[in-house]
């Protein structure tokens, strides 16, 4: 089931950006990505946007990616999927 429920997030909604949303594309990884919970989605992309460098953008968007990949990580942790 995908999430898309963002009501209860504590802060705005982060807007992502064109070359995330690509690299999802890219990578076939936007199914892993909507199946993680709102707030999970919205932390990742706050994350990646408050970044000053594109260097850090990339390297950000990067871990993004290998975890969702993976699975079972989020921000470095372990992240147990329903």
């Amino acid at each position: 089931m995908i999430k898309d429920d963002f009501s209860n997030l504590q802060r705005s909604r982060e807007p992502m950006a064109d070359f995330v949303k690509k690299a999802l594309e890219d990578r076939e990884l936007m199914g892993a990505y909507k199946l993680r919970p709102p707030y999970q989605q919205n932390d990742y992309l706050r994350w990646i946007n408050r970044a000053k460098r594109d260097p850090t953008k990339q390297k950000r968007l990067n871990q993004m990616l290998d975890e969702l990949e993976k699975g079972d990580v989020y921000m470095k942790m372990k992240h147990k999927p329903k």
